[in-house]
């Protein structure tokens, strides 16, 4: 079952979604599956009206944030934290999209319910295309699925090798311990990143913040940087829609790729199935935000909106305090 267009931009209007009879019991019907798929939107059922009613902040602002991380990965707050600092924040609909793990997924759910906010789930898998790592969201999926979890835990797999590595190419060049010293930031050992040794080397004084250690030590052609073996495009969006779910494109403004390059992507992207871009992310300009809004239109691509958030102090856009979509483009949620 699937929510459309027309029922989210009523929503966008009035804080209801309004839908026809047949999908509204439909909704009802399957309320123990939306659930397993971490679909919870705070909705009353009306029976004579059809119209499934959920607060909203304002009459005209259907505030999503798609895209965030908890200490399961590389953020600097638990799941269950992140969940009330995005309910604070005014967020309506919010995706807990931590990097190759499902483990703060249960802790978030658990707290936007009683934050009366809506959750969906997420998460974001690393891919390798034409040796460039590139981030894909998933949304929506069934989060007990075997295949997407084995698939994520075959990405986990070497992480502590690589950060070994990592460490070993940093004391090449006078920074020492930073193995250990990246540990002391991994809540989650076996998600070990960049991130963790980003923060080690800012608080050892070696740089000044995580953008600037990232273009000196910890990108490729830097002494940190180490490659790793990260999942297929085709792989990741095998196993989220072998899970029921949907897959965007994170922060595609980020990555090296020309305007060529950056089609035939996409391309690919659409032909394996690919549903939607994110077009707002906190790492974009609005330059970025107008190019992929094209590329949203011109795909037919669903689109997404998430900060990135990682932490207090440490992310461009804090939860839920980002740019509306541009005019005219489908939101991913209508798909949920």
């Amino acid at each position: 079952m699937r929510i459309g267009a027309d029922a989210v931009e009523a929503r966008h209007r009035t804080g209801v979604w309004s839908l026809p009879a047949a999908m509204a019991v439909g909704l009802v019907d399957r309320q123990g599956e939306l659930a397993g798929r971490g679909v919870i939107r705070r909705l009353c059922y009306d029976a004579r009206s059809t119209i499934f009613r959920c607060p909203a902040p304002s009459a005209t602002v259907f505030n999503c944030d798609l895209h965030c991380h908890s200490t399961c990965s590389d953020g600097l707050l638990a799941a269950a934290d992140v969940a009330t600092r995005a309910a604070a924040n005014g967020v309506d609909l919010l995706a807990l999209t931590d990097h190759d793990s499902l483990d703060g997924l249960s802790a978030v759910q658990a707290a936007a319910t009683a934050a009366g906010m809506g959750f969906v789930n997420g998460v974001e898998i690393s891919i390798e295309w034409q040796g460039l790592q590139i981030h894909m969201l998933g949304y929506a999926f069934d989060r007990s699925d075997q295949a997407l979890n084995a698939g994520l835990a075959s990405i986990r797999s070497g992480r502590v090798e690589r950060a070994q590595r990592m460490s070993a190419e940093l004391e090449k060049v006078g920074i020492e311990g930073a193995f250990d010293g990246a540990m002391r930031y991994a809540a989650n050992p076996s998600l070990i990143s960049r991130a963790h040794f980003g923060r080690f080397l800012v608080d050892s004084g070696v740089a000044k913040d995580l953008r600037s250690v990232f273009e000196s030590y910890l990108v490729p052609g830097r002494p940190g940087y180490v490659d790793h073996r990260w999942a297929t495009l085709a792989d990741s969006l095998a196993w989220v829609h072998a899970a029921g779910g949907l897959v965007a494109v994170a922060h595609p403004g980020r990555y090296k790729l020309s305007r060529v390059e950056m089609r035939r992507f996409l391309a690919e992207f659409k032909d394996l199935g690919g549903e939607a871009i994110e077009v707002v992310s906190g790492s974009h300009t609005q330059e970025h935000v107008d190019i992929f809004a094209r590329y949203a239109r011109e795909y037919d691509f669903l689109a997404s909106r998430g900060s990135d958030f990682h932490g207090p102090g440490e992310s461009y856009f804090d939860l839920g305090q980002l740019a509306a979509l541009p005019d005219g483009l489908k939101p991913v949620w209508a798909a949920f």
